[in-house]
């Protein structure tokens, strides 16, 4: 039981490391479009990313599939860009809803991009583990545990923004994409391959 804590702690650590920002920016930009009144399909988006994640986690941890990892350090930043431009064409449509069966597969896909990121640390960690399933599941639940908690705190600010300072909904998502992109385009252009 103490080893499935461990790994529910890295994963929570995974999540919430500041230094390595680019989760917490992503889940922002994932984030964004929504309200509160649409919390669960967010935590849904949410635990599909953490679903996928984990897929290539283990499809890496078995030696089933393995990528270059400087192309998926590339490819990180890509998909928070890709994310945020999501949601300002979104915001440019006006749309009423974020159309969710898109938003899940390109999360799905996201997540499996995010998950092979992860995997060379992850397998060095397990290396003298016989059992890889437990820490998995409970990497898993750490993920899906610290996710939830950034996406709430981002829909709480949303709400603060758009209900209590009065700033229209359709500026706020442009302008956080906005910020988000450009804070990610230094990640981008450090992780270009050469």
């Amino acid at each position: 039981m103490q080893e499935f804590w461990f790994y529910i702690k890295l994963g929570l650590d995974h999540v919430l490391d500041f230094g390595a920002y680019d989760h917490i920016l992503f889940l922002s930009a994932l984030a964004i479009p929504f309200t509160f009144k649409s919390w669960k399909r967010v935590i849904v988006l949410a635990t599909i990313f953490t679903i996928a994640h984990c897929t290539s986690l283990a499809l890496s941890a078995f030696d089933v599939f393995t990528v270059d990892v400087g192309l998926i350090e590339f490819l990180i930043p890509v998909t928070i860009i890709l994310t945020g431009l999501f949601n300002l064409i979104y915001v440019y449509k006006d749309a009423k809803n974020v159309g969710m069966y898109l938003h899940t597969l390109a999360t799905a896909f996201f997540g499996l991009i995010h998950g092979f990121g992860f995997s060379n640390y992850f397998k060095m960690l397990m290396a003298e583990e016989e059992d890889r399933v437990t820490p998995l599941l409970g990497f898993a639940t750490g993920i899906e545990f610290s996710q939830v908690a950034i996406i709430l705190a981002i829909l709480g600010i949303a709400f603060l923004i758009q209900e209590v300072i009065k700033v229209k909904r359709t500026y706020f998502i442009a302008i956080a994409s906005i910020l988000i992109i450009c804070i990610t385009i230094p990640l981008l252009i450090a992780t270009f391959p050469k």
